[in-house]
């Protein structure tokens, strides 16, 4: 009988992925994740941990926790935080998983004896010749194979992801059926650290906040911002444009600059749309692809997959795009053909 170790989170996802790996006969011990806080924020993970605990209870599986606060706090937070002063868009959730869900939590429990481990991910995992391929999650509207291309392929052959062929309301059905104590919870929202504030509220904390110009593709200063390195390439809301007419142009912050505090914006989408990305830090699951192809990409969480030419040099990555896109630097592109995840990076010159 092989022993799983199933990240429970306090959430729905991870409670109804226990259940299932039970009745499919699994050896499951419940693990909790204790990840970082600051101390100005009031974090819900006691209250996610007990809900854990009530979780492992009335599958009546044993439950341990493990300390990951210093490893989040080094490889998430302050990787976030440094990528914010420079003027990029970090993604906090592609670090968690690789560094702690399926990095020091995944090196962990292989120590204490898990075979396998589990997550609430929606995403699944096949398997063909001895080779393991990460495939998109069953419900489109909940996928989370974005965030997983960073994972090893060793690490997907040791994983579980139980609830990845299912869909969202299939497992709020079957956690109510099964008499789950957290059936009605509703999802979480964002990152456990940042809590009940707001991102710049949290940033203000850790970097120079500051009002600075809006300065219009004509070096024309047009308004003001709450600080720069606040902002995303292709943002059209939070800014204050001075104008005269409610039913002006829709501006588009086009370039980010936080050494002299200066938002860049076009009244036109065109300035921030780009044709060509390199990538860095690039990870593929499985084979090193050596020639250039073609395949879908998505350049953020949840957007519909656009066509693109992926070229492989000696030298680096590129990826041409099939029409111009919004992209931002520091968040991760995708690389797709049909529903399996061949890998990715992070968009880095443009």
């Amino acid at each position: 009988m092989s022993t799983v170790f199933t990240g429970l989170s306090g959430g729905v996802d991870s409670a109804v992925s226990a259940a299932l790996l039970k009745n499919q006969g699994y050896n499951v011990v419940g693990a909790f994740i204790k990840i970082w806080q600051p101390e100005f924020i009031e974090c819900t993970w006691r209250e996610d941990r007990l809900d854990a605990m009530r979780v492992a209870a009335t599958l009546g599986i044993p439950f341990q926790e493990i300390d990951l606060s210093e490893s989040y706090k080094q490889n998430v937070v302050e990787d976030m935080i440094k990528g914010y002063a420079k003027g990029i868009t970090p993604n906090p959730d592609v670090l968690c998983n690789r560094h702690i869900k399926f990095g020091d939590f995944a090196a962990w429990a292989y120590k204490e004896g898990a075979d396998k481990i589990a997550t609430g991910h929606y995403a699944r995992i096949s398997e063909h010749k001895g080779r393991h391929s990460l495939l998109r999650g069953a419900d489109s509207k909940k996928d989370q194979s974005y965030f997983l291309y960073s994972v090893e392929e060793s690490t997907l052959a040791r994983t579980l992801f139980p609830v990845g062929g299912m869909t969202k309301s299939e497992v709020r059905a079957l956690a109510r059926r099964s008499e789950l104590p957290v059936a009605e919870r509703p999802d979480s929202q964002g990152l456990c650290f940042v809590g009940d504030v707001t991102i710049p509220d949290f940033l203000s904390r850790f970097l120079p906040i500051a009002s600075g110009p809006i300065i219009d593709m004509k070096g024309n200063v047009v308004g003001t911002h709450d600080g720069a390195a606040l902002y995303t390439i292709g943002q059209r809301h939070g800014l204050s444009v001075r104008t005269t007419d409610s039913h002006g142009p829709i501006y588009y912050v086009v370039d980010i600059d936080t050494s002299s505090n200066t938002l860049r914006v076009s009244d036109d989408r065109a300035p921030a749309e780009k044709k060509t990305v390199e990538l860095q830090d690039v990870h593929w699951i499985g084979e090193v692809p050596h020639t250039s192809f073609e395949a879908e990409v998505e350049a953020r969480y949840r957007e519909v997959p656009f066509r693109a030419q992926i070229e492989i040099t000696k030298k680096h990555v590129r990826v041409d795009f099939a029409e111009p896109h919004i992209v931002a630097r520091g968040q991760s592109l995708v690389i797709y053909i049909g529903e399996r995840v061949l890998g990715g990076g992070i968009m880095s010159r443009f």
